[in-house]
């Protein structure tokens, strides 16, 4: 069972003094709860506001999974257990040709959204087979993502975002491991580890999931970068240096964000996204009037270019301003008695 392969892998890795997300900056206790969960085989469910790096940990999930053997030239489902699978597929697990599947190929995504049906994950009859094999044969049936998710990770981005059918279908799967497909009487196992993300319950266009269904998860937060050096060394390791940045400059803006994620006017505050496009921008600016450095100005017009759209006002205050016009206001307020920046 992959459960059982990943928590011995994570058990060497901690004998061994060994960090499983060296590319995570910060977000100690978070790791350590998460590591914690994968060593027990549980479900989790990592919930902080977007942009915090929750879909970056799961992905570090499937890394750590070891490689595996399949046949080229037949689909990533066509596991010889999965009783849909053709005779022709089946042959291909006895003579090969073979490929190798790392743990980054089976981190299979479904994006949470109001119009994700219950057919997108567990699949659906094909009508051109069904008239060929009948519609109760098994060859008429086309697997959905979840089959694609054995031996894998499951990732389900923005759970609370799926409508309650799908959130219900997820209780068999999570509880009993193994699916029912519509026409057919008998369930199917699926072997895989399940890592869904939530945004916090207050943002727009959520759904509450069931306390049957959170039942079934161990919940990990996730927050915004601690400290400014934290994220700084996240926008180095994935950003683009274009031109020289002062440091300076670089703590100046980095200060505005975290004054913004303190503000209790806003509903939706600025990510660690916002940060990077901050910095690619203003050094693009600054390219543009060629110049050899980021000045001031060109962080002023990248914060002006980014920021409206990555925040929200609460609707008590988007009345007075909009959000570009609230940017301009707190940023001239913020900057009042700050060093003079000659950069």
């Amino acid at each position: 069972m992959i459960r059982e392969t990943l928590s011995e892998i994570l058990k060497n890795m901690i004998k061994e003094g060994k960090d499983p997300f060296p590319s995570i900056v910060g977000q100690e206790h978070t790791k350590r709860q998460i590591i914690s969960s994968l060593i027990a085989g549980r479900n989790i469910v990592i919930v902080g506001p977007p942009g915090t790096g929750k879909t970056t940990l799961a992905k570090n999930i499937a890394d750590l999974l070891p490689d595996i053997k399949f046949p080229e030239d037949i689909p990533f489902w066509a596991y010889p257990e999965f009783p849909f699978t053709p005779e022709e597929y089946r042959k291909k697990w006895e003579t090969g040709p073979f490929t190798i599947l790392k743990g980054k190929d089976r981190f299979i995504r479904i994006q949470g959204s109001y119009d994700l049906t219950i057919e997108d994950l567990i699949g659906d009859i094909d009508p051109s087979k069904a008239m060929k094999y009948g519609i109760h044969s098994l060859q008429s049936f086309i697997p959905g993502k979840i089959f694609r998710a054995h031996k894998g990770v499951l990732f389900f981005d923005e759970l609370n975002r799926a409508p309650p059918k799908v959130q219900n279908i997820l209780l068999q799967l999570l509880e009993e491991k193994r699916i029912t497909i519509g026409p057919y009487e008998f369930e199917i196992p699926i072997d895989f580890i399940f890592v869904g993300t939530m945004n916090p319950e207050d943002y727009y266009g959520t759904e509450k999931l069931s306390d049957v269904l959170l039942d079934r998860f161990d919940i990990v937060f996730i927050s915004y970068p601690s400290s400014i050096e934290e994220e700084k060394e996240i926008i180095f390791r994935n950003s683009k240096k274009l031109i020289d940045f002062p440091e300076n400059l670089i703590d100046l803006f980095l200060e505005y964000i975290h004054y913004l994620r303190n503000d209790e006017k806003l509903e939706k505050k600025p990510s660690v996204r916002a940060s990077i496009g901050i910095y690619e921008k203003a050094q693009t600016l600054a390219l543009i009037d060629k110049k050899n450095k980021v000045e001031l100005q060109h962080v002023y017009e990248a914060i002006l270019s980014v920021l409206p759209h990555r925040i929200r006002l609460k609707p008590s205050y988007r009345l007075e301003n909009s959000e570009e016009e609230y940017i301009k206001k707190t940023w001239e307020a913020f900057i009042i008695g700050k060093p003079i920046f000659r950069s």
